[in-house]
């Protein structure tokens, strides 16, 4: 299933993001990272969802708190989703599922009785050392960045 366990180092990763650049995990040593990984752009709960992190970015860019989320949406999805809504951070383009399946959140879902693959809604808490000490699955948005702001300005 995943091979991230709270306590122990995040797995690295390299992707496209929406800035045109590849953006690999250790990059951001030194900081703490903020990573959501959310089913679809432009979706009405992944929009909130998004919309939250960006409300709550310049309290967690203060904090020395860094805020990716990855999808398996391409890169020019993640352009005009960051356009629209105004988004101060970078998505990343995971189309092949690698580090959604690394981190665990690529699974079998259910909708209307229909199962499919795919992301289930978490986030994880990255301390400046690379370490993962914080993760929340199968989140549900009322609250939630709140939360994660709050544990990422205790760190």
């Amino acid at each position: 299933m995943s091979a991230i366990e709270v306590g122990k180092k995040a797995p690295d990763f390299k992707l496209p993001a929406s800035n045109g650049e590849t953006v690999k995990l250790s990059d951001y040593r030194g900081k703490k990272v903020v990573i959501y990984f959310y089913p679809k752009d432009n979706t009405p709960t992944c929009t909130q969802q998004a919309c939250d992190f960006r409300d709550a970015y310049p309290a967690m860019a203060d904090s020395n708190t860094v805020v990716l989320g990855i999808s398996s949406d391409p890169v020019k999805s993640h352009e005009k989703f960051i356009g629209k809504q105004g988004l101060p951070f970078l998505l990343l383009s995971d189309e092949e599922h690698k580090v959604c399946e690394k981190y665990g959140v690529w699974q079998m879902k259910k909708l209307y009785g229909r199962e499919y693959m795919g992301v289930v809604r978490s986030t994880f808490l990255i301390n400046e050392k690379g370490k993962l000490v914080r993760e929340w699955r199968g989140v549900k948005i009322k609250g939630h960045v709140q939360q994660v702001a709050d544990e990422a300005a205790k760190l």
